[in-house]
């Protein structure tokens, strides 16, 4: 089931601490993002339950999974009362539709563009994201699927975004949201409170200013 937001979606990821959840709801991002994986941004369902408890009412909270069990995914992310369940790394599709039939929102993130033209079609995806590494060559390079109107799924700009770029990608390229991590960081996992409110506000700026329309059809909320 996809997001019923109003205006462009904007994801917070790697937070680790409630500060940092409820000072990017507050400055006006839609989700935070929790990872569970082997990163350097890595957090404990446990500490993460704490947190999506103090969260206010609408905000939305999503479990950033890498290659793991889907049983695993589908066990956090419902314990916690998360919004969505993203997948990073290594899943199939068979794992992800079993994912998909026991969350309410599945996310499927890529490293490259090559990667969304060459995936199987995959029952109750609600969205792609990509790239998935913060490499802003990576972001350079998904450019033109971005501005792929054929693809019916919502695509989420992710890896390499910053408060400067940010604009240029917002106001240019069709996208439904936008997903920054290392971009506001003073260190892994501690979000820079000038960078990320920066940010926020950039991103919906250029949502306002935009030169592209994001109202399609298909990819209106249900």
């Amino acid at each position: 089931m996809r997001f019923n937001t109003e205006g462009i979606f904007i994801k917070v990821s790697g937070v680790t601490s409630e500060e940092d959840a409820l000072f990017s709801i507050g400055l006006g991002a839609s989700a935070i993002g929790f990872e569970f994986g082997p990163t350097a941004r890595r957090i404990t369902p446990s500490a993460a339950h704490d947190i999506v408890r103090r969260l206010p009412v609408g905000a939305l909270s999503v479990g950033v999974f890498t290659s793991e069990l889907p049983q695993k995914v589908v066990e956090v992310t419902n314990t916690l009362g998360l919004s969505a369940a993203q997948l990073d790394g290594a899943f199939s599709a068979s794992a992800i539709e079993w994912v998909a039939e026991r969350v309410t929102t599945v996310i499927r993130s890529f490293r490259r563009a090559d990667d969304v033209r060459s995936a199987p079609a995959i029952d109750g995806v609600d969205y792609f994201l990509l790239p998935e590494d913060d490499d802003v060559y990576a972001l350079e390079d998904c450019l033109e699927i971005f501005a792929d109107l054929s693809i019916p799924t919502p695509l989420i700009a992710s890896g390499g975004l910053n408060a400067t770029n940010v604009v240029q990608v917002v106001q240019n390229f069709p996208i439904w949201g936008v997903d920054v991590r290392a971009g506001v960081e003073a260190e892994p996992g501690l979000k820079d409170p000038v960078q990320l409110g920066e940010f926020i506000a950039n991103a919906r700026w250029a949502s306002e200013n935009a030169y592209v329309s994001r109202q399609r059809e298909e990819w209106r909320n249900f």
